[in-house]
């Protein structure tokens, strides 16, 4: 299997496209995105003000290059390929590129009517698929409120190993009643199936989700942390095993096959966000501003139609805060910062950002390394990511 068709070491003008498709076929009870249940949708209108939204927002990226182009959502795999293919095709001509020079991802449910279309959305220019299989188990799909079976998930894995370059597929444990007996089968099974990349997920319960209330009702309970953290640690030991390297704290993958678009959020890069409900980070005079779509797709429409554009707020960010905003996102890659990187795309060195008092005390404690190179989580420190952020941001 071929790695990325463009570099992983980004440089500091390398930028990300993504597009929201905002639209399912049912609301998942854990899932907090913009995502809307509509029984029709006007593509052709989609397709104007996707088009429309880019040539307007693409006035300050002069000297950007374009590396990835993201189809998510909602359910991407329910835009027609035809849709796809065009907003492809107007970003390769936008940014002048080739659309086989970049990777273009594509969100996809397993459900065999979408999985039929792979085809049509690899002759469009989706170079990379990614599959929202959630879990192989009957019982536990429901419960998930997915909509196919443990069948359609395995048959559209195997027919987007076929069809594209390049696939990934999600799994989420630490789910109710799970032992650690049976996500070690469940996960054994699935890497069976994987390429060169897997995303797991933790379950989390959202605000704003089904699950929510469902929860804070005494419906279910999730797994204590202690188990939680067992489920944790076979997950990273059987992925090593396997040859899938851990990345960020949710992906893994074999080294040259980790996405390209995520990479750039997380080391801060810009990015073009369109579409309902979308966001963005883009250069501006100031230095960054960024952007929210609204997120009603019909509201979003009469924007575009009006200003050619659908953003509902626009923020001009502070140097320090989108350096901040930089180490929040950075250390949750695995590799962590790099203090030059960092210096290039913020302005700031990164000791001027966090506070060394904390870091030094968290080195001590074995949950950070920081030398002159960079600054990352140890392993102990992964699962612990977000305490070690309050830590150093204050």
């Amino acid at each position: 299997m071929t790695p990325n068709p463009t570099t992983q070491t980004l440089s500091a003008k390398d930028i990300g496209l993504y597009i929201h498709w905002p639209f399912c076929a049912k609301k998942c009870p854990y899932c907090d995105f913009n995502s809307h249940v509509r029984d029709s949708f006007d593509s052709a209108a989609f397709l104007q003000s996707y088009e429309a939204e880019l040539e307007h927002q693409i006035k300050t990226l002069d000297g950007h290059q374009l590396v990835s182009i993201f189809f998510g959502g909602g359910t991407p795999s329910l835009m027609p390929a035809d849709v796809t293919k065009a907003i492809i095709d107007r970003a390769a001509a936008v940014f002048n590129i080739h659309p086989d020079d970049i990777e273009i991802t594509l969100e996809a449910n397993p459900n065999s009517v979408e999985a039929a279309k792979f085809q049509a959305f690899r002759r469009a220019g989706v170079n990379r698929v990614s599959v929202g299989v959630q879990s192989f188990q009957d019982d536990a799909l429901k419960f998930l409120g997915r909509l196919h079976g443990a069948d359609e998930a395995i048959a559209a894995i195997k027919l987007a190993r076929e069809t594209f370059e390049r696939y990934s597929f999600d799994l989420i444990y630490a789910r109710p009643e799970q032992t650690l007996d049976a996500w070690r089968d469940e996960l054994e099974f699935a890497l069976n199936l994987a390429g060169d990349h897997l995303s797991l997920y933790q379950l989390t319960i959202e605000p704003g989700t089904a699950f929510y209330g469902q929860y804070h009702k005494g419906k279910f309970q999730l797994p204590n942390e202690d188990l939680a953290a067992d489920l944790y640690q076979l997950t990273n030991e059987m992925t090593a095993a396997a040859g899938l390297t851990m990345y960020e704290i949710s992906n893994y993958a074999r080294p040259g096959f980790e996405s390209l678009h995520n990479k750039g959020y997380w080391q801060g890069r810009y990015y073009v966000g369109l579409g309902p409900g979308a966001h963005g980070r883009l250069p501006s005079s100031k230095g960054c501003v960024g952007l929210m779509n609204h997120k009603k797709p019909e509201h979003w429409l009469k924007a575009v139609a009006a200003k050619g554009h659908g953003v509902k707020e626009w923020q001009e960010i502070d140097a320090k805060d989108r350096a901040e905003e930089m180490v929040l996102m950075g250390l949750r890659m695995v590799s962590g910062l790099d203090k030059t990187l960092f210096r290039t795309l913020s302005g700031y060195d990164l000791n001027d950002i966090i506070n060394q008092d904390a870091v030094a005390t968290l080195v001590d404690e074995g949950l950070l390394s920081d030398d002159e190179k960079g600054l990352k989580l140890t392993p102990a420190g992964l699962p612990l990511l977000d305490a070690v952020l309050r830590h150093i941001l204050t």
